[in-house]
């Protein structure tokens, strides 16, 4: 098994050391774990924490469902990740470009651009209503506008697991406007915020809503002193720039060709 091959130089742990975690409040990928860490622990299958121990450094893996997070402060030896990324074979690989060349090796992966945008706030027009935003919706209605935006969401029942769990520890927060757009703020950490799942009903797309709402978002986080990014694929980068978002990094990410995504065990993140 990976275990016996790799265990020298790959160990699943249940938490961060206060080191680790100062260095894994530097990056995105960083507080992404470290919230999901937060919020779920570490003794559960579907979402389990690695470390990667190397004479030239350490690095970090986040395992959650079908998505794979790697993060590393300085290059390290791929060959161990490259064993385990063979044994789990994630839909989704999200990682420090050092790590593409070798990674994008493995059968059955693309590389796929994806822009973070920072959400710089602006004026909504006069046609958007703030008392049409509901901080707390009923999440049924939230996966029913989701559904129709992201052919690879969880099932219902897993996705409401875990929604809800993430909330109730608060580092999530769902919002939506006019039961017609939603967002997700995924995870809160020190006031750095990453917004994601940003969808629009089919009926509603090309009203405005969604680029309003996002405008009412930046100016709300930025009111509470918080700073916001997003991650947007090549598809949606225009829509951002449109919306006066900044661009303000470019990296790739790495996603399975030979399944359907809808066939996974749908592990987006």
């Amino acid at each position: 098994s990976w275990k016996k091959t790799c265990d020298r130089m790959i160990q699943q742990i249940a938490t961060f050391t206060p080191e680790e975690t100062a260095v894994l409040e530097q990056t995105w990928r960083g507080r992404q774990m470290l919230s999901y860490q937060r919020a779920y622990g570490g003794g559960y299958d579907f979402c389990r924490f690695f470390r990667l121990q190397y004479p030239e450094g350490t690095g970090w893996m986040f395992l959650f469902n079908a998505t794979l997070l790697i993060c590393a402060a300085q290059p390290i030896p791929s060959e161990e990740i490259v064993t385990f990324v063979r044994m789990h074979l994630p839909f989704r690989i999200e990682c420090p470009q050092f790590l593409l060349p070798a990674l994008a090796e493995i059968p059955n992966y693309q590389k796929l651009h994806r822009a973070t945008f920072e959400l710089v706030p602006s004026q909504p027009s006069a046609q958007f209503s703030p008392e049409e935003v509901a901080l707390q919706p009923k999440l049924q209605d939230v996966y029913g506008i989701l559904q129709e935006g992201f052919p690879n969401l969880l099932d219902y029942p897993i996705w409401l697991t875990d929604v809800s769990h993430r909330c109730r520890h608060g580092m999530s927060h769902v919002l939506t406007y006019r039961n017609s757009s939603t967002l997700t703020l995924v995870f809160d950490w020190k006031d750095q915020v990453l917004v994601g799942q940003v969808a629009t009903r089919a009926a509603q797309r090309g009203s405005g809503y969604a680029r309003d709402f996002l405008r009412w978002t930046a100016q709300w986080l930025a009111q509470q002193g918080k700073h916001a990014v997003l991650f947007a694929l090549d598809i949606r980068i225009s829509f951002y720039r449109e919306i006066g978002f900044r661009e303000i990094a470019s990296e790739y990410v790495l996603e399975r060709t030979d399944v359907q995504k809808e066939e996974q065990k749908k592990g987006a993140l």
